[in-house]
């Protein structure tokens, strides 16, 4: 499928969509790892092929079938169901399947609808992630989809938890319809997903232009200040947004079973998804792969399952725009849960590497 998806790339970008370590049939070297030319032209063969999946009515039956599963062993709405449920294939668009329930949605589902939003990811972005870790992890396309798969349920149970349900919601333990505006022909909705996945990659681009620069100014800003404080106090204190946030994931990592040889980088990997993406959290991981900085196999196992959500500062302000702007009564509704929403999606992405360490055997499909 991948190999699929770059068919187009490497026609319209030539040596430079290559990706490292291979050679096209004209013999062509790889010029190294592009993020711009090998990973992101990806998403848009994926939004097309969605487009296509949902035209021909396949990806509604699975999602339905998702969505009576999780409405049965999770007591939980019909409507959040559908939505968590299409989650695991689609990104914030898939607020779309439940747009004519979320005016009527109570608060505890609408923190349900955000959190499974921010806790895993979607079909096309995952193919960006895989080819930033292929090199060094050549069995990371299963755990992503296994990861895509476990998160949706973790989401539910741990939204549940952060914001209970104080109400009866209106679609309790029915099954109901994903909503889809259908396109007139095959044709058209391979443009209109191809445009889909052009216009996500811009704002995924423009978002890593704005973000990673206010991190390095930031940085700065912390640097000069922290440096004051360790000559100070004698201390050596990484006062880098990276490395406060690596001290506030530490202990989780350790919960993980991340050993502590590991555990240091591991949590600055995984804190700096908060700000950073996990865009670029996947980047640092694979550059520690490749530099031999991880020791354990299943710390990069454990690591991936951590990293694989929209669980992300910016993510707050896409989902709660994104589901707003569909129902715009319930704005103020919406935004109220937007920050314990990101705080349970965190909670799920750990709770689905806790889950991932636990299986994690001699036997299990690791790193080769």
């Amino acid at each position: 499928m991948l190999d699929s998806a770059t068919a187009g790339a490497k026609f319209v970008f030539g040596r430079l969509a290559i990706p490292p370590g291979a050679v096209s049939e004209t013999g062509e070297q790889s010029v190294g790892f592009i993020l711009a030319f090998q990973a992101l032209p990806t998403i848009i063969f994926f939004s097309a092929l969605m487009s296509i999946l949902y035209f021909l009515g396949i990806m509604q039956r699975v999602i339905k079938g998702f969505a009576w599963l999780f409405t049965k062993l999770m007591r939980i709405s019909g409507a959040e169901s559908l939505s968590a449920a299409s989650n695991i294939f689609v990104g914030v668009e898939s607020a779309l399947t439940v747009r004519p329930y979320l005016d009527k949605m109570t608060r505890s589902e609408l923190c349900t609808v955000l959190t499974a939003g921010m806790a895993t990811v979607s079909s096309n972005v995952l193919a960006v992630y895989v080819f930033s870790l292929q090199q060094q992890f050549p069995a990371i396309a299963g755990h992503l989809v296994t990861a895509s798969f476990l998160s949706a349920p973790a989401a539910v149970a741990v939204s549940k938890i952060i914001l209970p349900e104080s109400r009866r919601p209106e679609t309790l333990g029915l099954a109901v319809e994903p909503y889809y505006e259908r396109e007139n022909s095959l044709f058209e909705s391979i443009i209109n997903g191809a445009n889909s996945g052009v216009r996500l990659i811009v704002g995924i681009v423009a978002l890593l232009l704005a973000v990673l620069g206010l991190v390095a100014l930031v940085d700065l800003v912390l640097g000069w200040g922290g440096g004051q404080v360790n000559s100070l106090l004698g201390a050596n204190i990484d006062w880098s947004l990276k490395g406060l946030l690596g001290y506030l994931f530490y202990p989780f990592t350790l919960l993980l079973g991340i050993p502590p040889q590991d555990a240091v980088l591991a949590a600055q990997i995984i804190g700096e998804r908060a700000v950073v993406t996990e865009l670029t959290a996947y980047q640092d991981l694979s550059t520690a792969l490749a530099g031999g900085l991880i020791h354990d196999p299943r710390s990069a196992v454990v690591i991936t399952y951590a990293l694989c959500g929209f669980a992300h500062v910016a993510s707050v302000a896409i989902f709660v725009g994104g589901v707003s702007a569909l129902a715009p009564k319930r704005t103020r509704a919406i935004a109220s849960v937007g920050w314990r929403a990101l705080l349970a999606a965190t909670i799920a992405c750990l709770l689905t590497a806790c889950v991932a360490g636990t299986f994690f055997g001699p036997n299990s499909v690791s790193m080769f």
